[in-house]
């Protein structure tokens, strides 16, 4: 969900802790499996993270038993199957950067097949709803070029402030012209609140971007990012429907308690996502330490939400992965990703982000549809047919979930990730994309530190 150049902004943070390579060395799926250890570990959730995590302590001939809240497993990986012909992922769709990342491995060893796409295949409208012409794609580059210098400014000052103030700043030097107030609004949501979830208003202007990238375009999974999913899962001891209440672990044997059952365990490992965290549905006795606490409330869980839109024929360009548009109204379905290059099928999703994202949660499924259909026939005309079928998300309403993925705001940095990370008296260990300070935000970053989790716990 980035605009085109959005992966060129600042990197203040070098890479830190443990590093991929050493990971990949140590802990590759598949690796020959160690002597069996006489110890039990429970992992809390099915997603990325708790499946790497599982599956890599079960190599070890650690005893594995994966407990997840929903009736499937895969978290924030989930496929809809909903169209026969052609799988959606409703959570995570990409592999961001497909040389070097480790998923690209995975899903090769998961005989995955691969599509890729690029950010620089796209075209934008202005508020018009004409395509931009190039005097204003130049004015266009030129304010990113602004903003991106005005942000490098805010990375440098002693005391952090939000991206907001930093684009407020920006207008205010540029001079009230509302074609400028509109294409940076269309900035700091495409380039920032698409990109990382967040509110501008909160986003941390020094570390909103402090995570790791791989080169190389991006890939979609053409049956799903499920296929993943399944792969990790396979011979996994894997129980769904287990809402885990509470973990008492200051004895031994530690006692996880669900709402209909108890469990104990040598080892725990927590891949509750941030905003499960942060709601606190799950009570840890005694309570967690101060750091972990303290990362849990500083760091903020950000919202995407997906608008699948099929419809009886193509009406928009055929050449390009990305229709991206200038609104008048801040971060109204100012990015759309054409499936028709892809994946040969008439279906356009449209992403709603942070305040946007979490406002139409409360809209009915009609009302959200209709709203997306009048951007596009403003594009398009007003002519355009109606989707015969929709798709959508609401990520911040998930009771397992409560967000899409996490982010830095204002007041946060990276090491309040490597605080959630510690482990806890041996006993708990963390993982999940909120952990890993390099590559926060992202599938990859889940599933390596499910990787780092297991880790830790065989280095006992």
């Amino acid at each position: 969900m980035e605009f085109v150049d959005r992966r060129s902004l600042v990197r203040l943070l070098t890479a830190m802790g443990l590093g991929i390579c050493g990971i990949g060395q140590r802990h590759a799926i598949g690796m020959e499996e160690r002597k069996p250890v006489s110890r039990r570990v429970i992992v809390i959730g099915a997603g990325l993270a708790g499946l790497a995590a599982a599956r890599e302590l079960q190599n070890q001939g650690i005893e594995v038993v994966v407990l997840e809240g929903r009736e499937r497993i895969g978290g924030r990986l989930w496929t809809s199957n909903k169209w026969p012909d052609i799988p959606l992922d409703m959570g995570a769709s990409w592999i961001h950067g497909l040389e070097g990342n480790p998923l690209t491995d995975l899903a090769k060893q998961a005989h995955a097949k691969l599509i890729e796409t690029s950010y620089e295949s796209n075209r934008i409208y202005d508020v018009t709803g004409k395509e931009l012409s190039e005097a204003k794609e130049t004015q266009l580059d030129r304010l990113r070029d602004q903003f991106q210098s005005a942000i490098e400014a805010a990375q440098e000052a002693d005391e952090d402030t939000s991206l907001r103030e930093v684009a407020e700043r920006l207008q205010k030097k540029l001079g009230a012209n509302e074609q400028v107030r509109q294409m940076l609004s269309f900035l700091v949501s495409s380039m920032l609140e698409q990109e990382y979830a967040g509110s501008a208003t909160k986003l941390s202007a020094q570390w909103f971007d402090s995570a790791e990238e791989f080169d190389g375009e991006d890939g979609l999974f053409a049956d799903g990012y499920e296929q993943i999913v399944k792969y990790l899962a396979k011979n996994l001891t894997i129980k769904t429907g287990q809402i885990v209440r509470r973990v008492v672990w200051d004895q031994a044997p530690i006692r996880i308690s669900t709402a209909t059952e108890e469990f104990t365990a040598d080892q725990v490992v927590v891949t509750l996502p941030l905003g499960v965290l942060k709601a606190g549905g799950v009570k840890f006795s005694p309570s967690l330490p101060k750091p972990i606490v303290t990362a849990i409330a500083k760091l903020e869980m950000g919202v995407l939400n997906k608008c699948y839109l099929r419809f009886p024929k193509v009406f928009w360009p055929t050449d390009v992965d990305w229709l991206e548009c200038i609104t008048t109204k801040h971060g109204e379905w100012v990015e759309w990703v054409s499936f028709v290059r892809a994946a040969n099928v008439p279906v356009l999703l449209g992403f709603n982000a942070a305040d946007r994202g979490r406002e139409i949660e409360d809209w009915t499924d009609e009302q959200i549809v209709a709203s997306a259909m009048t951007t596009l026939r403003h594009l398009f005309g007003a002519d355009i047919p109606e989707p015969i079928d929709y798709q959508l998300t609401r990520w911040a309403s998930d009771p397992f979930s409560f967000g899409a993925y996490s982010y830095n705001p204002v007041g946060a940095d990276p090491k309040f990730r490597r605080q959630l990370a510690k482990p806890v008296a041996d006993k708990l260990y963390f993982a999940g994309e909120a952990t890993d300070h390099e590559y926060f935000g992202t599938a990859h970053g889940a599933y390596l530190s499910g990787l780092r989790a297991a880790e830790q716990i065989s280095d006992l």
